[in-house]
């Protein structure tokens, strides 16, 4: 496949080499316009695949060319438009006219590379007579090892398939699913989201399976999701009777609305979430095993964010790009002392923790830098003890409380591998058991109620 065309159009000659040379580097094949006889020159020879169009230059004004583009018929592409003195009404000209997004200057580049990205995609599909491409929020966001991984196993898994996404909370198990959802062959229908734990144990049958009255149908969330995606959320929460319901409809592909004639067949994907472990709960009975055998024919494990904390500072962009667009938040960066702060801190909530302390800091305003300082704020609240090691947050504490709490969970995870005999213990931590009972009560490890248990 050839490179990508992109024809930058911008009169300030830092900006046209600075894109030149990025966009080059990523890649792509570039011409630079600095003005717009030069862009329509450089039009006319050539169509590009993308223009990344300034608003403002001395001889006519971006939205101008634009609208002589989009009224001249022929050959078309995306154009992104580029200002440094937007307006909401220049804003929505250019959306009116064609414009596949709007950016504004100073550029951040990470979120200008996801921009080309993205409309040089919408390009491609429109020129094969496909839908435009996955929007921006739903693409999962790294360049680690592990995110690349997951995002060949998501584009290799089969349309219509079913897919256990299990992790732990906020790590982003729902924008997964709707990445999927989004590229598969359905993505333009309905994506509906059942959270568990808000369906009742006395009556689940109308919340799923809807009701029918004297001719009035009031869908339940299978139907809503018809030819779409049903995503249960936390799927382990979900009530018995519910359960039963759910296995019933994906053993026979159909149900029947409560007062309905006749059964209605399933056309809806069912995506679902679980935790880790949800495989040995369903061996000790505390959910259907044959239920999960109906969810579960490919499970995705999404990772917790400690996982890939190399793209911390990418995922920090990210949403700060985000929230700004979505939220017209002032924009700040973080600083490198930050980022190296965040990218060791163990992210008990995930992704859904980043986000929230990115949203606080935004909120907040100050210094166009957020330094360690602030950061360190914001972490101060300490993690609970009763967190597994992984997610304490060392950094934060002085060396000796650091050690204290790291001998404390090392040693309550091997005294629960031992059973509770100190004496298993002693052998396996390699200490003298006197001085191991000392340290345990030091350290307030009651290994008397793990004995017990």
């Amino acid at each position: 496949m050839s490179a990508a065309h992109i024809l930058v159009v911008d009169d300030e000659s830092d900006i046209r080499s600075l894109l030149t040379e990025i966009l080059s580097e990523e890649g792509y094949e570039v011409d630079a316009a600095a003005n717009g006889s030069e862009a329509r020159a450089s039009r006319a020879s050539r169509v590009p695949d993308l223009v990344l169009l300034d608003i403002w230059m001395p001889d006519v004004d971006g939205i101008t060319l634009l609208r002589e583009w989009s009224t001249q018929g022929g050959e078309s592409c995306p154009v992104v438009m580029m200002s440094g003195h937007g307006t909401v009404e220049t804003a929505v000209e250019a959306t009116r006219l064609g414009a596949f997004d709007f950016v504004e200057k100073p550029l951040s580049l990470a979120k200008l590379l996801r921009t080309v990205e993205r409309a040089l995609d919408a390009g491609r599909r429109r020129r094969g007579g496909g839908r435009l491409s996955v929007p921006p929020l739903m693409v999962p966001v790294g360049k680690s090892a592990v995110m690349r991984q997951l995002r060949t196993e998501l584009s290799q898994l089969a349309h219509g398939v079913r897919v256990l996404f299990v992790g732990e909370t906020g790590s982003g198990r729902e924008a997964f699913a709707r990445y999927l959802h989004e590229t598969g062959q359905h993505g333009t229908q309905p994506f509906i989201t059942l959270v568990s734990s808000t369906v009742r144990e006395s009556d689940p049958e109308a919340l799923l399976l809807g009701t029918e009255t004297n001719g009035q149908v009031k869908a339940g969330v299978l139907e809503q999701a018809a030819g779409g995606t049903l995503f249960i959320n936390e799927i382990d929460d979900l009530p018995p009777a519910a359960q039963r319901i759910l296995l019933g409809v994906l053993e026979t592909g159909r149900y029947t609305r409560v007062g309905g004639a006749g059964p209605v067949a399933l056309t809806a994907r069912v995506l679902a979430s679980a935790q880790p472990g949800i495989e040995l709960r369903a061996a000790g009975g505390e959910f259907r095993r044959d239920l999960l055998s109906q969810l579960n024919t490919i499970v995705m494990r999404v990772p917790p964010l400690r996982d890939y904390a190399e793209d911390v500072p990418e995922l920090l962009r990210y949403y700060v790009d985000r929230l700004v667009d979505a939220e017209g938040l002032p924009f700040r960066r973080f600083s490198v002392a930050a980022q190296n702060r965040l990218r060791n801190y163990p992210w008990p909530g995930n992704i859904r923790e980043m986000h929230n302390l990115v949203h606080r800091l935004l909120l907040r305003g100050g210094a166009d830098e957020i330094g360690l300082e602030e950061v360190e704020r914001e972490l101060a609240v300490q993690t609970p003890q009763e967190e597994p090691l992984v997610k304490q947050d060392l950094l934060a504490l002085p060396l000796r409380e650091a050690r204290e709490q790291f001998e404390r969970a090392y040693l309550q995870q091997q005294l629960l591998l031992c059973n509770g005999k100190v004496g298993l213990l002693a052998k396996r931590v390699g200490m003298e058991r006197t001085h191991l009972y000392r340290k345990l009560r030091s350290l307030g490890v009651d290994f008397r109620s793990i004995s017990d248990d």
